[in-house]
């Protein structure tokens, strides 16, 4: 008999709250699950904080089904033990610095890191050292009921060649020199890694995978977003097994899946519009012939019929639900009721193939030529224009190789689309589901799909063929007699073949993770000219500066006789340069239901808005009081979870901020005339919120900031520094933050 692990492809997600966590939704836009200590689900989850304001760590659970989906435990008859063996890794510092679409073999071997020369990061490091650079804590196993154990130093297996960032310093000659860890002193900025996460296994001996606690530290300043040198964090990756022993003479069996541990979701109820489950799905439909009717061979079936319900309507829905994160007016006009998407008729037609026309086309990435589909942003008719859809940053709007510019739908979902505007669909609410399990696709659909520069959990790669064994499945290398014994390869490119090992997935994004939502939010984005997104800016600064010299009679008598003046005037010229988005630009968004811009405020009580400093229901910039990547590093987990708080009426949903942790922010009013020097000015004000270090002050506001104070004084964070050179513009060239 068969037997899957689900999901196929799991999703923990980052926290830091010291003894609280939760589990993973069990649906597309499902909010995650309370439960107990052993991981025991609950019902669904009701803070996402704990009691001193730090995010609960979300635990994916993994169970066991035979092929007619009857879920196997250790409490089945026929079941004599269930062992689990994860293997977590982060390979972020021995991998190559993010450089958008460079690197992505989608594009052709002429597009591979070394073809582009991309640097790598720690380039001082060089060969075999490099291995050093992972974090490695090797493979952990669990079974039986109630189980734990950490991903931490005192928990390696015997032999295991592990790899900490404690175990090693990386001097400026690029050398390696390893040490234990009670030499170490930890890192000098941030905070060290000193774990992965945890393994648990529930009342019926599931596994509960939970991964860091969103830690990132260096023993340099940050020069960058991408990767800066000696820079380590928790995100981590790899494969999860279960061995299943029966007692009724059936032989055991090995199942494989993975673990993606990502960064805290803020908004869980509202789903991207082209999720990672939709770029699975079009990966396993294009190339592994996973809907044949629809697909066969990477060609397309015209007359395949579509179901409104299954493949066009959740599309719609995600326009709708983008409002609550994001200023994107022109895109909610395409979830309106403006005619009845669901009518198939001939007579509706018109209408369809009009609402299909506003979209892009996906650009054809064996096309080198530059005037792709996704550079058009406008759908014109003379002298009306409209914004074509979907309103998003497309996968490379920031770099001038690999330009693109504006998303589009992934391949499938375009397909299925035209489908639906020809008239070839159903609008049948009783749809036979794909061949893919819901936890298979509730797991990776609640994380990014599109556009992916890099993304947040995961980027491009899993975009590729050659890293799946089949559809949802990660092709793993096995350890087994391989890198159990000498430690996990730093260089070699999961892309071209021969299965991943852990770490491979998140290796391509920032690092520090937290980068990705201080500086990848908003994107102005070139529409005019399809070869470049940024240009070289020069700016010229012209000082003048004057030297007046007086000499005054020196008689006593007469001090303030002036016998000679002199007057010197010097010009200096000061020129900096910087690539900047080339105009005109429009505003675009990169990924807001993961990392939100535009948001209402949600405070009802008078001590909520009195540490708001806002009414209720007004719009404001989720990050306000963040005001620097390094306070994103540190207070990562101060900000808001947009939460439906009408959750019980579908049809009428309202998102607003919950359990902000206003506490840690200061708030004044600024005069425009403390800008301009007129004081009429100060008839109009501007909010400023900013982060007030003075603890103790901070404490004083109520018994929750006293708990926040308190697990900030005992937290072992080291105060970053950045580069004498300072990190330059965000990726999106603007330094507004409105």
């Amino acid at each position: 008999m068969e037997f899957k692990i689900s999901p196929s492809v799991g999703v923990a997600r980052l926290g830091n709250s010291e003894g609280q966590f939760c589990l993973s939704p069990d649906s597309i836009g499902g909010l995650p699950f309370e439960a107990d200590a052993s991981g025991n689900k609950l019902g669904p989850i009701k803070h996402f904080k704990d009691e001193e304001s730090q995010v609960r760590r979300q635990g994916q659970l993994f169970k066991i089904f035979n092929a007619e989906g009857v879920e196997l435990t250790i409490n089945s008859p026929n079941v004599e033990n269930m062992e689990w063996t994860v293997h977590l890794a982060n390979k972020k510092a021995a991998w190559y610095q993010f450089s958008e679409l460079k690197g992505n073999l989608l594009y052709g071997p002429e597009n591979s890191y070394k073809n582009q020369k991309v640097e790598l990061r720690n380039p001082a490091v060089e060969g075999e050292a490099r291995q050093a650079l992972i974090i490695d804590p090797g493979p952990r196993t669990v079974s039986g009921a109630n189980q734990s154990i950490s991903f931490d130093k005192a928990s390696v297996p015997d032999g295991y060649p592990d790899r900490f960032p404690s175990n090693h310093t990386i001097s400026e000659d690029g050398s390696v020199d390893l040490r234990t860890s009670e030499d170490g002193q930890g890192v000098k900025y941030g905070t060290e890694i000193k774990t992965l996460g945890d393994l648990k296994t529930d009342d019926e001996g599931r596994l509960i995978v939970l991964g860091g606690y969103g830690h990132a530290g260096g023993d340099e300043p940050l020069t960058s977003y991408g990767g800066s040198n000696t820079w380590h964090d928790d995100i981590s990756d790899g494969p999860v097994y279960c061995k299943i022993t029966f007692n009724d003479g059936t032989s055991s069996v090995i199942l494989q899946a993975w673990v993606i541990v990502g960064s805290p979701d803020f908004a869980p109820e509202i789903v991207n519009i082209s999720n990672l489950s939709d770029t699975m799905f079009d990966v396993g439909v294009r190339a592994f012939n996973l809907v044949p009717s629809m697909c066969t061979n990477g060609q397309f079936n015209s007359s395949y019929i579509v179901n409104y319900q299954r493949d066009i309507l959740p599309i719609v829905k995600r326009f709708a639900a983008y409002q609550w994160v994001a200023n994107v007016q022109s895109m909610i006009a395409f979830s309106a009721n403006v005619f009845d998407l669901s009518d198939p008729s001939e007579e509706n037609k018109a209408n369809r193939l009009n609402y299909f026309a506003y979209f892009r086309r996906p650009n054809d990435k064996s096309d080198t030529s530059s005037n792709q589909p996704q550079s058009e942003l406008f759908k014109t008719q003379g002298d009306d224009m409209f914004p074509m859809m979907p309103l998003n940053s497309g996968s490379n709007s920031v770099s001038n190789v690999n330009i693109v510019k504006f998303l589009a739908l992934n391949d499938t979902q375009y397909f299925m689309l035209e489908q639906w505007a020809n008239g070839s669909f159903e609008n049948n609410p009783d749809y036979e589901p794909f061949a893919i399990s819901k936890e298979d696709q509730a797991s990776v659909g609640n994380c990014v799909g599109l556009p992916m520069c890099p993304g947040i959990e995961v980027t491009w790669s899993l975009q590729n063929p050659s890293i799946y064994e089949a559809p949802y499945v990660i092709a793993d290398q096995k350890g087994l007699g391989g890198y159990n014994k000498t430690g996990l390869s730093p260089s070699r490119d999961e892309a071209e073949g021969g299965g991943c090992q852990p770490g491979d997935l998140t290796k391509r994004m920032a690092c520090p993770w937290q980068a990705d939502f201080f500086q990848c939010t908003i994107q102005p984005v070139n529409f005019t000219n399809p070869d470049f997104n940024k240009a070289n800016v020069t700016t010229t600064e012209r000082v003048e500066t004057t030297t007046n010299k007086t000499w005054t009679n020196p008689e006593e008598d007469s001090l303030g006789e002036v016998i000679n003046t002199e007057k010197e005037t010097t010009v200096r010229t000061y020129e900096s340069s910087q690539r900047e988005p080339l105009p005109p630009t429009y505003y675009s968004y990169w990924w807001p239901p993961q990392s939100p811009w535009d948001v209402l405020t949600g405070e009802i009580t008078v001590e909520g808005q009195m540490n708001s400093h806002f009414p209720a229901g007004q719009q404001v910039n989720y990050a306000r009081g963040i005001n620097s990547f390094v306070q994103m590093v540190e207070h990562w987990s101060a900000m808001a979870f947009i939460r439906n708080v009408n959750s019980q009426d579908k049809g009428f949903p309202y998102f607003t901020e919950t359990e902000r942790t206003n506490e840690l922010f200061s708030f004044k009013e600024l005069g425009i005339g403390q800008v301009t020097g007129d004081d009429s000015d100060n008839e109009t004000t501007v909010p400023i919120f900013y982060i007030n270090n003075d603890l103790k002050s901070v404490g004083e506001k109520s018994e929750k900031a006293k708990r926040l104070v308190a697990f900030l004084e005992r937290r072992t964070f080291k105060k970053i520094k950045i580069s004498s050179e300072g990190l330059g513009l965000p990726r999106s060239g603007t330094r507004i933050r409105r």
